[in-house]
């Protein structure tokens, strides 16, 4: 008897129907702030000049997008490598990439978080944004990431997590769970996936649990930054060597 497809495969297909109006949406849901916490996210990464990005679950492209494009700290000359196991999303992401000039410093690829197709110690920094929910292993991830960027490099993810003060927690749990479904609809979206994203914040990762995995991949100065009272997350740590100290 068939077992079904798995996580990832439902996680995948899922995506890629969302594909099509996924920019439109995260803008309408987050208030058009996502943008702005993508923005401190790349402050976090310290991309030098000429830098290499590589970017894991890149979606549409928005992180290489804010690192490497007119506004980001890689304008001049920095490049990335984006990976995604969704085509459709990354299909997306290209044609993005190619409407603000990108095409030739930013590279998209079909992978896995979990097992990246990159080479060990090559990237100055590398990010993950709302993608840590989605994979099958966070350990794993992190160890993929680490091993990716130079020695003193840094990783950082961007995250949706639960707020932890007394009056915005409620307020983010009614609208995460159940306005942001129907608004999703009301917008066009597919609600059945609207609903599988704040489900997925249910059993995920705290704060101190996602430091303890980026801790147990090898990274070292790790710091979190809470960003609009707690209903996202930056995780911030530097693979040792080049000078790091143990955090």
């Amino acid at each position: 008897m068939s077992e079904g497809p798995s996580k990832r495969e439902r996680v995948v297909a899922m995506f890629g129907r969302l594909a099509p109006g996924y920019d439109r949406l995260n803008t309408v849901l987050s208030f058009g702030l996502h943008h702005r916490w993508r923005r401190i996210a790349v402050r976090q990464c310290a991309f030098p000049p000429g830098g290499r990005l590589l970017d894991v679950g890149a979606g549409t492209a928005d992180f290489i997008i804010a690192t490497i494009g007119p506004d980001g700290p890689g304008a001049d000359g920095g490049t990335a490598v984006g990976v995604d196991p969704c085509e459709p999303m990354l299909r997306v992401g290209a044609t993005k990439l190619g409407a603000r000039g990108l095409s030739q410093r930013a590279h998209l690829v079909v992978g896995e978080a979990e097992c990246l197709p990159v080479r060990d110690d090559s990237f100055d920094c590398a990010t993950i944004g709302f993608t840590l929910r989605n994979v099958t292993d966070v350990d794993a991830t992190f160890r993929e990431m680490a091993r990716a960027v130079k020695p003193g490099g840094r990783v950082v993810s961007l995250e949706i997590a639960k707020p932890e003060g007394w009056l915005m927690r409620p307020l983010f749990f009614f609208y995460f769970y159940r306005l942001s479904p129907w608004l999703a609809q009301a917008f066009g979206g597919e609600r059945q996936g609207y609903e599988y994203l704040p489900d997925s914040l249910k059993a995920f990762k705290s704060r101190a649990e996602l430091t303890d995995s980026m801790r147990r991949a090898g990274l070292v100065d790790v710091r979190v930054l809470n960003l609009t009272g707690g209903v996202v997350c930056v995780h911030v740590g530097t693979k040792a060597g080049a000078g790091t100290g143990a955090s």
